[in-house]
This record gives C-alpha cells, sequence and structure tokens, in this order.
C-alpha cells in the first residue's frame, strides 16, 4: 500500500507525518492477504504442504473464499496449483477490477447482511454438494464472512437476521457475542459448513479479525467447532435487554434448540485450521517501521475491547503520561495497541467505531503539545463509511472550534465523521483487501 493513501490535513502538515503514514502502510502491507497464505501454502505438483503438514492430493482440488481478504487469499491459492485446482468460488464485498480468471466472485452484504448475502449463502452450499469423499476443499476465511454469507436455520427469515444484526451492532455488543447469536441462526457458521463438506478433506487458512483468533468466532467459525449455545446467545439477547424487541421466530428457534448445538460431524476430524494473519502481526510490522523511523516502539496490547469513548479516555490518560515522564518509552515515541471497541449508538450520526474513538480523545489532548493519537481499521473501512480511521493532536479541540465545531456535541450524537471530514483528519486510503481488526497509534514527539 502507498503510504501517500495516509495523507490528510495533519499528517500533511505536520514534520513526521510522512514517517507516520509509512508506519501505517508497513502495518497493512505486513498482513497482505495472498502473502499471508503463501506463507502457509506449498505445492510441488503433487503433494500441498500447509503449515508443514503435507496431503498427497489424490482427486479434485477446490477453492472456497468467505470474507472482505477471501479475493487476494484466494487468488494465491490459485496461483500455486495452477491447472491443479478445479474450481473457485469467492464471496467478498468489493470485487476488484482483477484477480484469477479461473475464479467466480460474487458480493454480499456488510455489515448487515442483505439479499446478496442470502443468494450468496445459496451458492456456497451448492459449491460444498459438488465435493465428492476424495477431493480437497481449501477455505480462505477472513472478517466480514459473517455478514457477507447467510443461511439462516428454518423459519428463519432475512429481515429477520436484519433486524437482530443491526440492533445488536446500535446497542454495543461485542463481535463475539454477534457471532454467538449469528453461529446458533445459521446454518454455515459454528462449523456447518465443515460439516456439510464432510467427508472431504477440508483446509481453512484463516486470517483473523477477532481478539484473541478464537477460531469459532472469525466470520462466526465455518469450519470450527462451536463451543457457545443457545442459552449462551439468548443470555446475550437477556443482558443488552433486546430479548423483547427481537423476531419472535428467532427467539422461538433458540428457546427450542438444543442446550448444545452439535455439528453434522461432531469432532471435525476432516478439518485443519491454520491462522495465517493477525492483528498482532500488524502491529509488530508497524513497530519495527517506527523503529526505522527513529521513534522508541512499544507494544501496549492487542486485545481492545469495550466502548470506543471509553477506551479512548485511558489511552488518551497513558499518551499523556508517555509525553510527561517517557514511560513506558522515551520520546520520540510509537506505542501500538490493537483490539476492536464497540459504539452504543444513542444518535443520528455517522461515523464507526474507529472515528468515534478518535473523537472522545480530542478533548482529552486539547492543547497538548507534540502528541498524537491515530486510529486505524485495517480492512480500510470504519462501519458504513470511507474512512478508515481519524488523526488527533493537541491542535484538533482548537481547529474545531474554530469552525464552530464542537467535539463533544458531535460525540453525543454519535456523529464523528461529520466531525473530522470538516477537518480533513479522516484516513481514507481507500479498501485494503484485508482484515486484521484495529489498530491504534500514540506517538509522542520531541
Amino acid at each position: 500500500m502507498k503510504s501517500e493513501q495516509f495523507l490528510n490535513h495533519t499528517l500533511r502538515i505536520h514534520p513526521h507525518g510522512e514517517s507516520i503514514t509509512r508506519i501505517l502502510a508497513a502495518a497493512i502491507d505486513s498482513v497482505e492477504p495472498g502473502l499471508a497464505v503463501r506463507r502457509f501454502l506449498s505445492f510441488d505438483g503433487k503433494s500441498l504442504t500447509v503449515s508443514g503438514k503435507s496431503f498427497d492430493i489424490q482427486g479434485r482440488v477446490f477453492a472456497l473464499g468467505i470474507g472482505k481478504a477471501a479475493v487476494a487469499m484466494t487468488d494465491s491459492v490459485a496461483e500455486i496449483l495452477g491447472t491443479r485446482l478445479e474450481r473457485g468460488l469467492v464471496v467478498t464485498k468489493h470485487i476488484p477490477e482483477s484477480a484469477s480468471s479461473g475464479l467466480e466472485i460474487i458480493e454480499g452484504g456488510h455489515p448487515v447482511p442483505d439479499e446478496r448475502s442470502l443468494a450468496a449463502g445459496e451458492r456456497v452450499e451448492g459449491f460444498i454438494k459438488q465435493l465428492k469423499a476424495d477431493d480437497l476443499l481449501i477455505c480462505l476465511i477472513s472478517g466480514g464472512g459473517s455478514a457477507l454469507v447467510t443461511a439462516p436455520r428454518e423459519r428463519i427469515s432475512l429481515e429477520d437476521i436484519q433486524t437482530l444484526t443491526t440492533a445488536l451492532l446500535e446497542c454495543g455488543a461485542r463481535i463475539d457475542e454477534i457471532n454467538t447469536l449469528r453461529r446458533q441462526l445459521d446454518r454455515l457458521k459454528g462449523g456447518g459448513l465443515a460439516g456439510m463438506a464432510y467427508p472431504t478433506q477440508v483446509i481453512s487458512l484463516i486470517l483473523s479479525d477477532v481478539v484473541g483468533n478464537p477460531l469459532e468466532a472469525i466470520a462466526s467459525g465455518p469450519t470450527a467447532l462451536d463451543s457457545t449455545s443457545s442459552v449462551d446467545a439468548l443470555n446475550i439477547l437477556h443482558h443488552y435487554d433486546l430479548i423483547n424487541n427481537t423476531p419472535a421466530v428467532i427467539v422461538s428457534v433458540l428457546k427450542q434448540a438444543p442446550a448444545e448445538r452439535k455439528t453434522e460431524i461432531e469432532s471435525l476430524g476432516h478439518v485443519l485450521n491454520v491462522i495465517v494473519g493477525s492483528n498482532l502481526i500488524a502491529a509488530q510490522a508497524a513497530l519495527r517501521q517506527a523503529a526505522d523511523e527513529g521513534f522508541h516502539p512499544y507494544l501496549l496490547r492487542t486485545d481492545l475491547q469495550g466502548e470506543a469513548r471509553e477506551i479512548a479516555w485511558d489511552l488518551s490518560i497513558q499518551l499523556r503520561w508517555a509525553w510527561r515522564v517517557g514511560d513506558p518509552v522515551p520520546r520520540p515515541a510509537c506505542i501500538v495497541a490493537g483490539g476492536e471497541s464497540t459504539v452504543t449508538v444513542h444518535g443520528e450520526g455517522r461515523g464507526g467505531r474507529n472515528t468515534e474513538l478518535a473523537l472522545a480523545a480530542v478533548s482529552e489532548l486539547a492543547d497538548f503539545p507534540e502528541v498524537m493519537l491515530v486510529t486505524l481499521a485495517t480492512d480500510g473501512e470504519d462501519g458504513s463509511t470511507d474512512s478508515a480511521g481519524a488523526v488527533v493532536s493537541g491542535e484538533t479541540w482548537r481547529r474545531g472550534i474554530e469552525l464552530d465545531l464542537n467535539a463533544v456535541e458531535f460525540l453525543n450524537r454519535n456523529d464523528s465523521y461529520s466531525y473530522f471530514n470538516r477537518l480533513d483528519d479522516l484516513l481514507r486510503p481507500g479498501p485494503t483487501g484485508t482484515n486484521v481488526n484495529d489498530l491504534i497509534f500514540l506517538f509522542t514527539f520531541q
């Protein structure tokens, strides 16, 4: 990715602006999906080696990509296997201008599933049904897959799923909680896809966008065992006080389901799941670039979860402390954190979790010299907007006031996109083709 794609007002005029854009680009480049696949997959014409384990290919080979990074991942498989690849199907959010000619690529809806997602679910089920016992299925799974492909269980409609998904997103539910509901309500999720493929050998290469990399949570775990249950799903609805606003058929299905849902093939012994990219890999690459740029690098954590504005307040305190006393590293510093925040929507504004986090930091860093906070969604898209995050400096509050923009008022109506758009401080690199969750960068300068 070209570093200049990250330039905005603050990064154009800041003395370290170009260095910071190179750090952001390094993070994205390190989790380029195609390279991630090639690090773990090789083929010598007869045997396929995956993460050190060899598979002798007897029958046909199929590739199925699901997620925001699915095109590049599946493209790499097509290049590695050449004519040995029988067929490839990809479901993603954006169809790129170029991809392997042998791949069939379709779009699904995201972040709320739509008619395209439902059609994609039908196509995926049809794709799986063509498999024979001696075939090999290579799945390429990445974030976004939960919404892009949907196959609701009996009696549940697309509208029911849309209503539930929207309510969960707006109430601030964590992605793992949302995916717990999805696994209980979908035929393909929670190991359902792998169960349908049995007895075909399944190799699943996974680019993680979930804190801690739990297999069942990434794209709702189409090739992983589900450790949660319908009881867990109902408890989440009760926790967020959604039980009375959830479509009655969904509540009914959950109440009638067994306490422990079993996949069609309980052990999934015919499946090999391998994580090929993660938030930690991106954070570490950013820190290596930061060191090359003259910053003292420090990895804070990669397990951030919770309300975006609460995380912003905590990180702002740490950033001010780092500038004052040089802890955990002296100035100039690049401190990196990763994870995924949530936003409880109260207003009618526009934005996503990364710009909301940045907006909450504006007042905390007002007039604070020589610091910067940068938020970045590694997929290049923050919620339903065209931004990936935003940049906040000690000057942001003052610049906003000069334009008659009060950061607190914009925060109260969840209108972070509009605030930073007026300041020209959104990050707009465009869709990156990868997705390993979010990164937050804390910079201190001399």
